[in-house]
This record gives structure tokens, C-alpha cells and sequence, in this order.
């Protein structure tokens, strides 16, 4: 990754920090996770960590950090068509 300023390396370090001392907790739950599963959830968790201490202290989700729709299209990507869409 690139960075324009020093504070936004050290800010991406000590996400990178925190994610791995998730990794290391999640690893210990009782839940079956993959490996790569446990990463991606602790790397999610860490980008947003002041939503999730709001959470953890008994606050309430806050409404713009709602996790996207995975249904959502991407501008930039048609959808792909099967033989009888192109034919016709």
C-alpha cells in the first residue's frame, strides 16, 4: 500500500496490529472457522473498530456503518449473459 502522509501509514500499521491480535482471539472461540475465514472476520473487525467498541459498550450500531447489501451492482460491471441472452 501506498500513503500520502505518515500518520495514514501508522494508522493502517495499527489496524494491521489489531487484526492480528483479533486473529490470535478468534482462533480461541468456540465457532468453526477456517483460517482464512478468521482472517478476513479480524481484518473486518479492526477496520471498524470504533463501531464495534460503540457495540461493545452497549451503545447501538450506528446507522451509516450498516453492512452493505451484497445484492448491490458495481457501476463499472455489466452482467454477464448466458447463450440464449447473446443470441438474442
Amino acid at each position: 500500500m501506498t500513503f500520502t502522509t505518515k500518520k495514514e501509514a501508522d494508522a493502517y500499521d495499527k489496524m494491521l496490529d489489531i487484526a492480528e491480535s483479533l486473529e490470535l482471539m478468534l482462533e480461541k472461540v468456540d465457532v468453526p472457522l477456517s483460517e482464512q475465514q478468521v482472517e478476513s472476520l479480524a481484518l473486518e473487525i479492526a477496520k471498524s473498530k470504533d463501531d464495534f467498541m460503540a457495540v461493545l459498550k452497549g451503545g447501538k450500531e450506528p446507522a451509516a456503518a450498516k453492512a452493505p447489501t451484497k445484492n448491490k451492482k458495481a457501476d463499472n460491471i455489466a452482467p454477464i449473459k448466458d447463450d440464449e441472452q447473446q443470441a438474442s
